[in-house]
């Protein structure tokens, strides 16, 4: 079964800096191990980074969210931690918004069976690929692990659990 690993956004600033949140950082052992997996097997890992420029607060999301966060080459846009060196040679997809267009359109020519995301925030950034890979490779199986995935709000983290099983995401 041809397989793909898909981590979201799992940069400093998620983590440990601007918008950091303790469960981003409890998560990534079980994400580094998924990684591990993955590239064990033969299996395909990309990645997405989110990446604002200089007029972040100029657009939509820097007026609704005023904390600048994952300024192209900053530190805090940097992948963190064990994540950064598992993933070099690994295909990234840069993206200035929530879900990745340039991902789902590069999904549409692909033939994976299985596509599995992992990374931060579930109830944003996580939550919007999955859609777009379903949207992408609808026959595909999609999954999100949870132990792979964290919000800084339980409530929320729940809440995008709850909205990925109803559109047919395997959560587990």
């Amino acid at each position: 079964m041809k397989k793909l690993l898909i981590v979201v956004d799992y940069q400093k600033d998620f983590v440990s800096g601007a918008l950091g949140f303790p469960e981003a950082v409890q998560i990534e052992q079980a994400l580094c191990q998924k990684i591990r997996s993955y590239q064990a097997q033969g299996q395909d890992v990309v990645y997405t980074m989110d990446t604002h420029g200089p007029d972040y607060a100029q657009t939509q999301e820097g007026r609704k969210l005023p904390v600048a966060h994952c300024l192209a080459g900053s530190p805090g846009w940097e992948l963190y931690g064990e994540a950064a060196e598992l993933l070099k040679g690994c295909r990234r997809f840069d993206k200035p918004s929530f879900g990745s267009l340039e991902l789902a359109c590069w999904l549409r020519g692909q033939d994976y069976e299985q596509i599995e995301l992992c990374g931060v925030v579930t109830n944003i950034c996580v939550v919007s690929n999955a859609v777009l890979c379903k949207a992408a490779l609808p026959e595909a199986e999609i999954l999100v692990d949870p132990a792979c995935a964290a919000s800084p709000d339980p409530k929320a983290q729940q809440a995008a659990l709850d909205v990925l099983q109803s559109i047919q995401v395997s959560v587990g």
